[in-house]
C-alpha cells in the first residue's frame, strides 16, 4: 500500500471511487426517501488537490481509498458547511476556540468496498494529520447519528472526539474534532 498526495492525473479515479460509494452512509430507508449524499465534481477535485488536502491510498497503483480536508472557504459553498461555520464560534475543545482559522472540514473518506478492513483509513488519516498540522491545529467533521460505521472508525481508529450534536435537513449529526499536533496515532 502507498499512501501519498493526490495530483492531477489522478482526479478520474477519484471521481470513480467517489461515485460507487457516494450512497455508502446512508441506510436503505434514506436512500428510499431519495437522499443523497454529498459528492464532488472533477473541477472540486481539482481545486481541492491544488488548494487544500486530498490524500489516497493505492495498492498495485490503482487508487483504493481518499481522503479529503478543506479550507473553509472551499466548503462554505454548500448549505451544510456554512451551518458549521455558524457554530464554530460556541465550540471548544480542551480549553481552545474552534474557528475557521485554526480548523479545517476533514472528509469524506471513502475506501473501496474490497479493500476494507486493512488499515488504510488508519493510514489515510495519519498521512493526512501530518499534512493539515504543518498549517492548521484542528480537523472538524460531522456523522450522521445514524452512521455507526463511520462513527465507531473515527472515534476508535482516529482518535475523534465528539464536541456537539447538529440537525441538518431533518438528519441528525454528531460533531467531532481531531487535533492534528497530538500523538494519538
Amino acid at each position: 500500500m502507498n499512501i501519498r498526495r493526490a495530483q492531477i492525473a489522478d482526479v478520474a479515479a477519484l471521481a470513480a471511487l467517489e461515485q460507487a460509494h457516494v450512497q455508502d452512509e446512508l441506510s436503505t430507508e434514506q436512500k428510499g426517501n431519495a437522499l443523497e449524499g454529498q459528492s464532488f465534481s472533477k473541477a472540486d477535485f481539482t481545486v481541492l488537490i491544488n488548494q487544500h488536502w486530498v490524500v489516497v491510498a493505492e495498492v498495485e497503483s490503482a487508487i483504493v481509498g481518499y481522503v479529503i480536508a478543506g479550507r473553509w472557504s472551499f466548503f462554505k459553498q454548500w448549505p451544510i458547511y456554512r451551518n458549521l461555520l455558524n457554530r464554530l464560534p460556541r465550540l471548544d475543545y480542551e480549553r481552545a476556540k474552534l474557528s475557521e482559522q485554526n480548523c479545517c472540514q476533514y472528509g469524506p473518506i471513502w475506501i473501496d468496498s474490497h479493500h476494507r478492513g486493512k488499515g488504510i483509513f488508519e493510514a489515510l488519516v495519519t498521512f493526512l494529520k501530518k499534512q493539515v498540522g504543518n498549517e492548521l491545529s484542528y480537523m472538524l467533521t460531522f456523522i450522521a447519528e445514524d452512521n455507526q460505521g463511520s462513527f465507531a472508525a473515527h472515534t476508535r481508529k482516529a482518535g475523534m472526539q465528539v464536541v456537539d450534536y447538529i440537525s441538518f435537513e431533518q438528519r441528525d449529526y454528531y460533531l467531532l474534532v481531531l487535533p492534528t499536533n497530538d500523538s494519538f496515532f
